[in-house]
C-alpha cells in the first residue's frame, strides 16, 4: 500500500463497533472512505500490494472473525443523496433504512420496504434485500461500481443479475459506491412504511444486537418458522441465543463470540434437518481473519 494511503489508516481497529451484532477482533488496517475517489484509491492500492481488503456499510449481515481481519477494512461513508424528479441518486454508505423513510415521507413509492433494514443502500444491492414482497432490484436504475484497478463504472441495472438475496456483484472484486432509483408517486407510501416498520418492530428483536436473518428462507418456507417449529427458539451456545421473538435471528445476549454464534448455527442446522429434511443456508456471511 502506498505510504500516503497506510499513513491515513487506523492500525488495530475493534470491528465489533462497526458490526450489528457486537461481534469481531481488530483489523491490521481500516480506512473510513468519504468519497468514492478515497474508495477507488484505497482498493487500488490494496489490490496492487496483494492486501487482502473488505468494504464494510453498516455492518449488518456480517460476522467477523474473533481474531479480527488481517488485510484492510474500508468503511463506506460516502452519504450524500441526490433527487431529480423521480431519480434518486444515493451514495452507497447511506442507510437504506433512513433512505425508505424519507422517501415514503415525500410520498415516493417503491422503497418502503427498506424502512427498518438495518443496513447501507450497497449492502441492500449487493445482497438485493427485500421484504414484504419487495426487493432492491425491482427500483433500482443504475450502479456507480469501483474495480479492484480503482476504475469507476457506471453499470445500469439490465447489466445486472439478481435473484432471492443475490447479485452478482458477490461475484465480484470491487465495491458499490452509488445507487439511482427510479420512485413513485404515491400518497399511501407513507402510510404503507409505517405499517411495514410496526410489523418488523413487533416481530423481530430490535432490541436486540443481531446481524440480521441468520439463514435465508428456504423455496416456499421461512427458516424462522421451520426454526418455531423445532421448538429451538431461546436455544444457547456461549453468549449466542436464538431469538425468543423470531427464531431467524441469532442474538448475541451475553458477550458472545463468533464462535459461539457459528455452532449455534450449524446446531439449529442440524436439528432442523433432522426433524424437518429440510437444509438451512446461513444468509449471514461470516468474514474470516484471513
Amino acid at each position: 500500500m502506498n505510504p500516503p494511503l497506510l499513513a491515513r489508516c487506523e492500525e488495530n481497529k475493534l470491528l465489533s463497533q462497526f458490526s450489528t451484532i457486537g461481534i469481531g477482533g481488530p483489523a491490521r488496517y481500516f480506512l473510513v472512505a468519504n468519497d468514492t475517489d478515497t474508495l477507488a484509491q484505497a482498493i487500488r492500492s490494496a489490490y496492487q500490494e496483494k492486501i487482502p481488503y473488505i468494504v464494510l456499510g453498516k455492518g449488518s449481515n456480517t460476522l467477523f472473525d474473533d481474531r479480527g481481519f488481517a488485510g484492510l477494512v474500508i468503511l463506506n461513508k460516502i452519504l450524500f443523496c441526490e433527487e431529480d424528479d423521480d431519480l434518486i441518486h444515493v451514495g452507497a454508505g447511506y442507510s437504506f433504512s433512513l433512505l425508505g423513510t424519507q422517501m415514503a415521507r415525500k410520498e415516493k413509492s417503491g422503497l418502503e420496504f427498506a424502512s427498518g433494514i438495518p443496513g447501507s443502500v450497497g449492502g441492500a444491492v449487493y445482497m438485493n434485500a427485500g421484504a414484504n414482497g419487495s426487493e432492491t432490484s425491482q427500483v433500482l436504475v443504475d450502479v456507480s461500481y469501483v474495480t479492484e484497478e480503482g476504475e469507476i463504472l457506471s453499470i445500469p441495472r439490465e447489466k445486472i443479475e439478481f435473484s432471492y438475496r443475490y447479485s452478482s456483484f458477490q461475484e465480484k472484486k470491487g465495491a458499490i459506491a452509488a445507487a439511482t432509483f427510479r420512485l413513485i408517486e404515491s400518497s399511501s407510501a407513507r402510510k404503507r412504511q409505517f405499517e411495514i416498520l410496526d410489523y418488523r418492530t413487533r416481530t423481530q428483536p430490535y432490541g436486540d444486537k443481531s446481524a440480521g436473518c441468520i439463514f435465508r428462507n428456504p423455496e416456499a418456507n421461512s427458516a424462522g418458522a421451520l426454526i418455531d417449529r423445532c421448538g429451538l427458539k431461546g436455544m444457547k451456545i456461549g453468549g449466542a441465543e436464538v431469538s425468543t421473538l423470531h427464531g431467524n435471528f441469532i442474538i448475541n445476549k451475553e458477550g458472545a463470540t463468533a464462535a459461539d454464534v457459528l455452532a449455534l448455527a450449524e446446531e439449529v442446522k442440524a436439528q432442523v434437518f433432522a426433524a424437518t429434511g429440510v437444509t438451512l443456508e446461513m444468509e449471514v456471511r461470516y468474514q474470516p481473519y484471513a
